[in-house]
């Protein structure tokens, strides 16, 4: 399987590319920075030097020609300003889907965050505001595509060691942490699973293996009403 990762060297596409270069994939990860490359290739992925936001639409759709899946894993990052959360956030997104229809790969799996699809708090701090509504806005424009989309929606991230052990499910989960580890560890799943295709799903630490909570997507038929697994 050849997998193209935009955002590769955020700490969840290093992870990811390097689960699937020890199953044996090909892994191609875009970054903008020439100097994140030996790091991309220490996972065993190939860098390919390529930024999301300008780079030439031929360029993007020859990186992702030929691949079987796309990986949305691009973020401004922590300390951007409200209008790179749209720049990088949601038109990254598009760009990228736009990028897979031209290439001819359906299957598309777009990190989102727990939140998204909501309004913000009351209050809430105006810079994660645009980051939830560029996240939901990506999600909307994602829906309306004929790929084989999955929209994941991680909890509170955390650098703790994976524990294998998950609760995930559609369309909503009660809010928690999530080691990044272990959200690696679900997309390398969800890449394999297409009868996850028009799911948007969302994940937070839990008691179930990550094999069987994906597995156990297969059985649900209507995402919109599909409660939380549990052991």
């Amino acid at each position: 399987m050849r997998t193209v990762i935009a955002g590769g060297h955020g700490k969840i596409a290093l992870l990811l590319a390097e689960l699937l270069a020890r199953r044996g994939d090909e892994v191609v990860s875009l970054i903008r920075n020439p100097d994140h490359a030996a790091d991309v290739s220490a996972t065993g992925a190939e860098p390919a030097l390529l930024d999301l936001e300008h780079a030439d639409a031929a360029d993007l759709t020859a990186a992702v020609r030929g691949s079987d899946a796309v990986v949305f894993a691009a973020g401004a990052g922590p300390g951007s300003t409200a209008e790179r959360k749209y720049t990088v956030d949601r038109d990254g997104s598009v760009r990228l889907a736009d990028t897979a229809e031209r290439a001819g790969v359906s299957r598309f799996v777009q990190i989102s965050s727990m939140g998204a699809g909501q309004p913000p708090a009351p209050g809430t701090d105006d810079v994660w505001a645009a980051y939830i509504d560029a996240k939901t806005q990506a999600e909307a424009d994602l829906r309306e595509r004929a790929l084989d989309w999955t929209i994941l929606r991680p909890g509170r991230l955390i650098d703790t060691a994976g524990t294998g052990l998950v609760t995930l499910a559609a369309p909503r989960v009660p809010r928690g942490e999530i080691p990044r580890a272990d959200v690696a560890a679900v997309l390398a799943a969800l890449l394999l699973a297409t009868h996850t295709a028009g799911a948007t799903l969302e994940l937070v630490a839990g008691d179930t293996s990550i094999d069987r909570a994906v597995a156990a997507l297969a059985d649900r038929a209507d995402f919109d009403n599909a409660a939380p697994l549990a052991d």
